[in-house]
C-alpha cells in the first residue's frame, strides 16, 4: 500500500517511489528506496479530467519545444552549418 505525501509516494515501510540512479531517460526503473527527498523521488498527481491534451500532430509541444510528427534536421550553427 502507497500514500502520496510531501510530494512523495510512500509505503508502509517508509520507502519512496525512486527513479533508478537519478538518470531522467525512457524505460528507467522506478524503484522504492530509502527517502532523500532528491528529485528523482518527487512526483506531481495530475488527475486526467484536469490534465492538458496531448499536443497533436502540427502542434508545437512545450514540453520537448519540436512540432509533433513533423520532420527535422538538427544543423550546428558553426559556420559550416553541419547537419547532425
Amino acid at each position: 500500500m502507497f500514500t502520496f505525501k510531501n510530494n512523495n509516494i510512500v509505503n508502509m515501510k517508509g520507502k519512496v517511489f525512486d527513479v533508478s540512479g537519478s538518470i531522467d531517460e525512457e524505460n528507467r526503473r522506478v524503484i522504492a528506496w530509502n527517502r532523500h527527498n532528491g528529485m528523482n523521488q518527487q512526483w506531481d498527481i495530475i488527475y486526467v479530467d484536469e490534465a492538458k491534451p496531448e499536443p497533436k500532430k502540427g502542434e508545437m509541444s512545450p514540453q520537448w519545444g519540436f512540432v509533433v510528427e513533423r520532420p527535422f534536421y538538427i544543423v550546428s550553427q558553426m559556420k559550416a552549418h553541419r547537419y547532425l
